[in-house]
């Protein structure tokens, strides 16, 4: 008895996942950031900031935006701009006894952590980065929507490296 060819989905089975397009974290995601400084410290980084970050931070820092980029930026690749580091690769705005210096003005990218797109794109990344940052997992639940709209403009240009 010959049964004729075989769905396609019984060639390749899709998760729940894929066939309904809800993410692994569709109950949300908890995070209540601890002011460890383990994101803003430790090895070189890039925090790439836009013009409204650059303003933000100029504006709180009583500079003008051009004296901003002059002291506080610098070019990565052809055309992203990052805050610049500290000789230890902290950010320019991290004290190890203060914390982040300009919280309440950070930028874009450091606002999104930890929803960034690389981090909650499957949950071995999520628990991954988890391992170093203290405040996954901890403090009031993120909405699915919201993890998903902030991981859709998380400051980091799609995750892509510079």
């Amino acid at each position: 008895m010959t049964l004729g060819p075989l769905p396609l989905f019984t060639l390749f089975p899709l998760s729940l996942e894929m066939a309904s397009n809800t993410p692994w974290y569709r109950d949300g995601l908890r995070f209540q950031c601890q002011r460890s400084g383990n994101c803003c410290s430790g090895g070189p980084g890039v925090v790439r900031v836009i013009d409204e970050d650059i303003t933000r931070l100029a504006r709180h820092l009583d500079l003008t935006g051009r004296e901003f980029r002059e002291v506080y930026t610098r070019l990565v690749g052809d055309e992203d701009v990052s805050l610049r580091d500290k000789s230890n690769h902290d950010c320019i705005f991290f004290d190890r006894n203060q914390g982040c210096t300009v919280y309440e003005n950070r930028p874009l990218q450091c606002r999104t952590w930890p929803f960034w797109h690389h981090v909650v794109s499957s949950p071995e990344r999520w628990a991954d980065e988890a391992s170093h940052c203290p405040g996954m997992n901890q403090g009031p639940l993120f909405t699915c929507e919201h993890v998903r709209q902030t991981s859709d403009d998380d400051g980091t240009f799609g995750g892509r490296e510079a």
